[in-house]
């Protein structure tokens, strides 16, 4: 006996062909016409076995607007920062909206990624480029999963290589400079940043509590976030408690006796006593410091990289380092932050000559 066919075709007045199939309680039209009933009956048989394997979307699905799953995106993941989620409205409306925003989710291919981050390559670094497709990617691995779409288009696209930033290193001759240049309160700011690693949140947010004297430790569990509010770290990693040498926990003391503040209020503030603004702070107090030190240019994330430098360099082992980093994982520390010191590579270089040639140093 004849098994019976999946769905139906009917041959239109214009001589096409349209199919018809009853899936999830209603009639399913064919987004298209044939021109002969063969590739109708070709296309069921394509729908029948998508069915069988659990891959068929509703067309209808596939159909929403890039800009509508984008918007559904952006409100999926209750624990982003505000921060991370402003990032990500300015790419969509700056710079993917425009493009794809019409577009129903379903009909977008890999070309036409291609052709997108291709544009953006022309213009921006790749840096940029590759932040802005991750973005992207993101809102098509969540059509993906709420089967919106059968596969992302997101596949093998070809993105500009990003190049690892050259970071100074400062000789402690230039770091003693820079810390005279920005004076009292402000060079202990820097010092954290230099030789614990903090992240300039990560400084900003501390509060008296923190900082404990006794046992030379200073806690890390909250940042100031750009509302002038305090907010969880970066990332679970981002809380850690740090030793402290004694001559820090020592100026440490000093500025509690001089500010005389509670336990709860911010170490580091404005004149006022209100919160820090970086935009601010930077302007007024670390580039004329660095300009006075004969540093322009540099980044106070640049201290940082230098603590990453400095933990790897002297010996610490890399779980240690990553550790008081407060990175997810060592390779961040190791290919993103730690930068070679000439000394440790003319270390290197004679270490490896003695092997190979002794006697010749």
């Amino acid at each position: 006996m004849r098994r019976r066919q999946f769905g139906s075709i009917r041959k239109l007045p214009s001589g096409s062909y349209q199919v018809a199939y009853w899936l999830e309680g209603k009639r399913q039209i064919g987004p298209k016409t044939f021109s002969t009933k063969a590739d109708a009956s070709a296309y069921l048989a394509t729908v029948e076995a998508d069915v069988v394997r659990g891959a068929w979307i509703n067309p209808e699905l596939t159909e929403t607007r890039f800009e509508v799953v984008a918007n559904q995106w952006l409100r999926s993941n209750s624990s982003k920062r505000e921060s991370s989620i402003a990032r990500d409205v300015g790419i969509l409306n700056n710079h993917v909206l425009p493009v794809l925003g019409h577009r129903a989710i379903g009909s977008i291919r890999p070309a036409v990624i291609q052709s997108l981050v291709d544009s953006w390559t022309s213009t921006y670094s790749a840096n940029s480029v590759n932040r802005h497709y991750a973005t992207v990617r993101s809102v098509f691995s969540y059509a993906e999963a709420a089967e919106l779409i059968v596969r992302t288009p997101c596949r093998g696209i070809r993105l500009p290589r990003i190049r690892q930033v050259e970071r100074p290193v400062l000789s402690s001759e230039e770091l003693e400079a820079l810390s005279e240049a920005l004076g009292p309160i402000n060079n202990l700011f820097m010092w954290c940043g230099a030789l614990l690693g903090l992240r300039w949140s990560e400084i900003a947010g501390l509060t008296r509590d923190r900082i404990d004297l006794d046992s030379e430790t200073l806690s890390v569990d909250r940042q100031l976030r750009r509302d002038g509010t305090l907010g969880a770290p970066k990332s679970d990693a981002g809380t850690r408690m740090l030793v402290c040498p004694k001559w820090m926990i020592e100026e440490f003391r000093e500025v509690f006796d001089l500010l005389d503040k509670g336990d709860a209020e911010l170490i580091f503030t404005t004149d006022l006593g209100t919160p820090l603004n970086y935009t601010n702070w930077r302007q007024r107090m670390w580039l004329p410091a660095c300009e006075e030190a004969g540093l322009p240019g540099l980044r106070f994330h640049d201290l940082r990289a230098m603590a990453a430098t400095a933990l790897v360099a002297s010996g610490t082992d890399v779980k240690t380092a990553q550790t008081r980093l407060g990175h997810s994982s060592s390779r961040m520390t190791l290919d993103i932050y730690a930068r070679a010191t000439q000394a440790a590579d003319r270390k290197a270089a004679q270490d490896v000559s003695e092997f190979l040639r002794p006697g010749r140093n």
